[in-house]
């Protein structure tokens, strides 16, 4: 099983909520929930109430006595407070040891011996003892919390017998009282870390599960790509470098015709492989329909846009679509390209930026065509990205080389909390010479 840390019990931080999800949908436990934070509220609550009781029930005692449960009980909630902030075991997991002598034995034994201090002054403070078995069991763990719990237990008992305990009265209530809550203290706090400790086995399991899946699908998906590959070489074999090699065979009949002086035989040579080169165009161009994106179908460019814009607005992101300057047809590559560069920006800013609202730009010019996708979400730093187009690269590599193989640029200007603006600028005459 791999190691997660999770939450063990009752001590919280103070400063915020859950973290958030992790990657690619993984699903996470939690290092601790609301409700678990109750309970550390409500321990809190159960022993500094009980240990202003018990130096309440002192100050009727002689001066000397109360004097000595106010510094006591005074030392025990500083003591408590002080331990709540230094000894972080929510933070460990939970098949950590627990219990080292820095600082969680420490911590307890000062407890107890200013616990014990009041316990002779206030016989109130018996009751103290319930919330210190909860506390031993949960700082000191499975293993030495137990021995902690029975030593308190031992002194409730002795104290009950020996002090509280009218004259002739009979013990056996002092006794198993004291026993009764601390074995209730113990099955609580050992029932309670059995839950998360089965939380994190079934967490591990889920992790690994989601793991196997995701391997499954990219197993799955190399193996489309290579039987769209092998579908793609046999059309082309069978259609177009068919039709290239017929035209070579007529070029260079043509050729020898040429050089006999048979001009006629020349020319219907040459007639048949202008036919056969308007044949295999149509068959290209057949190609590129079929590998444009669907969105694109029937549609401009603008139109695939308000397509994808329809997809996140029902999905609660406000997109918007705007034109600058005349609409055109533009060459199927460069509709594609931009098209994928919208949506990877657009998905990026979903599951990112926490925008509400985000635009599409298009710019018309003279000889190109701008796409500015542009959101109000949170923005981030440009020079953090990285270069793999991993989760913090934000696609970014991938977005500019589709840019960069037509002959585009793209340019990023974002900020924490400020937005991102993505601007793709294309040549309308489809890829330059060298991007061919």
């Amino acid at each position: 099983m791999r190691g997660r840390e999770v939450a063990v019990g009752l001590h919280l931080s103070a400063d915020g909520g859950p973290p958030p999800a992790g990657d690619n949908g993984r699903v996470r436990v939690h290092r601790w929930s609301s409700w678990i934070r109750a309970l550390a509220v409500g321990l809190d609550l159960l022993f500094a109430g009980l240990v202003v009781l018990a130096v309440a029930g002192a100050l009727g005692r002689p001066t000397s006595s109360t004097v000595v449960a106010v510094v006591a009980g005074a030392g025990l909630l500083v003591v408590y407070a002080s331990g709540r902030v230094t000894v972080r075991v929510h933070e460990r997991s939970i098949t950590e040891p627990r219990g080292a002598w820095w600082p969680d034995s420490a911590w307890i034994a000062a407890l107890v011996v200013l616990w014990c201090v009041l316990l002779l002054v206030s016989p109130t403070a018996l009751w103290v003892a319930f919330p210190l078995f909860l506390l031993q069991m949960h700082v000191l763990g499975p293993h030495r919390g137990p021995v902690a719990v029975a030593v308190t237990t031992a002194i409730v008992v002795v104290d009950g017998v020996t002090v509280v305990a009218p004259p002739g009265a009979p013990p056996l209530g002092f006794v198993l009282g004291p026993m009764l809550g601390a074995a209730v203290a113990v099955g609580v706090v050992l029932g309670f870390e059995a839950l998360v400790r089965e939380s994190a086995e079934r967490q591990a399991t889920v992790d690994e599960l989601l793991e196997a899946r995701e391997l499954l699908a990219d197993a799955e998906g190399e193996r489309l790509v290579h039987e769209e590959r092998e579908r793609l070489a046999r059309e082309i074999h069978d259609t177009l470098a068919q039709g290239f090699s017929a035209i070579e065979l007529l070029l260079r009949a043509a050729g020898t015709s040429l050089a006999r002086d048979d001009a006629e035989r020349a020319a219907g040579h040459i007639e048949r492989a202008r036919e056969l080169a308007g044949h295999s165009l149509d068959e290209a161009r057949r190609f590129v329909r079929a590998l444009a994106p669907p969105d694109l179908d029937d549609a401009t460019l603008v139109g695939a846009l308000e397509r994808v814009a329809r997809r996140y607005r029902a999905r609660d992101l406000d997109v918007v679509v705007r034109t600058e300057g005349l609409p055109r047809p533009l060459p199927v590559p460069v509709e594609t390209a931009l098209l994928r560069i919208a949506q990877s920006a657009l998905a990026n800013v979903d599951r990112h930026a926490g925008a509400g609202h985000a635009e599409f730009v298009v710019d018309y010019t003279r000889d190109d065509v701008v796409l500015d996708v542009i959101d109000d979400g949170a923005g981030f730093d440009p020079t953090a990205v990285t270069p793999s187009g991993s989760p913090g690269g934000f696609g970014l590599p991938t977005m500019r080389s589709r840019a960069r193989e037509l002959g585009g640029s793209l340019a990023l200007e974002s900020s924490p909390g400020e937005g991102t603006v993505l601007t793709v600028t294309m040549p309308t005459a489809g890829p330059t010479p060298e991007h061919q």
